[in-house]
């Protein structure tokens, strides 16, 4: 009914002004003549243009300021022609509500001059922020500055939004009624094919979109990783226990009971179960001994080991906790060559920021081997790194409790054409390798990053919360490309 009504207008008229004056004309309902000349207009047999249109509804504060005025007009007219006036006498005379926003827009609007003695700048104003509520209560639109402004002050709100068509006009495939094609063959169709029109097919049309689970970019990037770790021979540790002992997390990597790391403002400790059940004994006596007065070349710490320090449970601070105990198990048996990975999930008290989360995902790997050296980890890094697409890398000396000689990694990017750190490496030292059994000649090369960073910069996120935790959206992971580390986007 719509559709003839509209078509039949147009077969006698120039343009349909306006599609909601039109269903009011013709008693018909506006959703469904929006619908219909949407369809026509997507067939060409008419041209009209969307048109959206907001109603404001005023805020308490609003109808307040519409019927009395705005504060900063009664702080103006608070204000002595000549002569000043002090802020304490304007707060006494004022409403506080007046006055409180008073004294901020009025100097904003440089009406007044604010100090400890009050003045005007100019003689007369005018309430046009009245004058823009009163004009709303009767209707009349505003400009978009003008809104904008209401809206900032929250004087107004949305009520309801208007959508439809204005300027209907015929289009170049105009007909006064629309022309139905066979989309089907059928036996009618093909006995009379040679005056069959059939309806076009849309080859460049979009199908369905499928309702499926989609990857989140942290785990299209984990995966490009895994394949290079599997692809240079590594073995992925089992990283599934987030809870630690700190004797695994921090003692066996020969780091002091007094480092800051171990402090409560840095790691999660746990109230239950505050401590572990077992250790291997004859390993801690060995750690603590190393602690405590050193050997294998070293003078230790110089400090009394406690041995419940060690016990007390914690959320992992890196998986290098795992890599301690799987070198641990390794120095048990004959000793055989091994190259280990492992992504896994990582806990730190640290501030919340664009850049920063209490948990986060570390990749690391380690190489362990007779008389490996500096140049042995240089050679695997430039290789990983490589296969990540990153061929510029370099190295500085830097320190980690459990490494020596350490180095920070840095990667050229070049598209920001700047070096950006992106890990740390180093050694294992002996102090931490020999007593778990491991034979003196054996070295264990390691490094390692964060995945959030590579993930951020291939997807171009900026806060880190955006891409994990609760304020990810579901939309931006539904749409995220596939991860292409090493494969320059075409």
């Amino acid at each position: 009914m719509a559709e003839e009504a509209i078509l039949g207008f147009l077969k006698n008229n120039d343009e349909i002004p306006h599609s909601g004056d039109f269903s009011v004309e013709h008693d018909l309902d506006h959703e469904e003549v929006k619908n219909v000349i949407k369809s026509l207009q997507g067939f060409g047999y008419i041209e009209a243009k969307a048109v959206r249109k907001e109603f404001w509804d005023l805020t308490d504060e609003g109808k307040k300021y519409a019927a009395e005025g705005t504060p900063e007009f009664h702080f103006f007219s608070a204000v002595p022609e000549e002569g000043t006036i002090s802020i304490d006498d304007l707060r006494r005379i004022l409403d506080p509500s007046v006055f409180q926003v008073g004294s901020t827009q009025a100097p904003k609007k440089q009406w007044v001059a604010m100090g400890n003695q009050v003045s005007r700048m100019v003689q007369h104003v005018e309430d046009t922020v009245k004058e823009m509520l009163l004009q709303m209560q009767q209707g009349l639109e505003l400009d978009k500055e003008s809104l904008k402004y209401l809206k900032n002050r929250k004087l107004i709100i949305p009520a309801k939004t208007w959508t439809g068509y204005s300027d209907v006009k015929k289009g170049p495939n105009y007909a006064p009624k629309r022309k139905i094609f066979p989309s089907d063959l059928t036996r009618e169709n093909l006995e009379n094919w040679e005056e069959l029109e059939l309806k076009e097919y849309n080859f460049n049309a979009k199908g369905q979109p499928l309702d499926a689970g989609h990857l989140h970019p942290l785990l299209k990037v984990r995966k490009q990783f895994k394949d290079i770790f599997c692809q240079m021979g590594f073995e992925e540790m089992p990283t599934n226990n987030f809870v630690e002992s700190s004797f695994w997390n921090f003692d066996a990597l020969f780091q002091p009971q007094q480092h800051p790391a171990r402090d409560s403002h840095d790691t999660f400790f746990l109230k239950a179960p505050s401590t572990t059940r077992e250790l291997p004994e004859d390993y801690v006596e060995r750690v603590k001994q190393v602690h405590e007065s050193g050997g294998y070349g070293s003078r230790g710490y110089n400090y009394e080991w406690k041995r419940e320090e060690a016990n007390k449970n914690l959320l992992r601070t890196h998986t290098t906790a795992v890599s301690s105990r799987m070198l641990y198990a390794l120095a048990k048996g004959p000793f055989t060559p091994k190259k280990y990975f492992s992504i896994d999930r990582v806990f730190r008290n640290e501030a919340v920021d664009r850049t920063h989360l209490a948990e986060f995902h570390q990749v690391e790997g380690l190489i362990c081997d007779r008389g490996l050296t500096m140049g042995d980890l240089i050679g695997v890094l430039q290789e990983f790194f490589s296969r990540l697409g990153m061929s510029k890398i370099r190295f500085k000396p830097t320190y980690n409790p459990y490494t020596e000689p350490s180095m920070e990694i840095s990667g050229y990017d070049e598209a920001k054409e700047e070096w950006l750190e992106i890990g740390n490496s180093g050694i294992f030292r002996p102090e931490m390798l020999q007593p778990m059994g491991l034979p003196d000649d054996v070295r264990v090369i390691a490094w390692g990053l964060s995945l959030e960073r590579p993930t951020m910069i291939l997807y171009k996120t900026e806060n880190i919360r955006e891409l994990f935790g609760h304020k990810v959206q579901l939309k931006k992971i539904k749409e995220s490309r596939m991860c292409r580390i090493g494969i320059e986007s075409a």
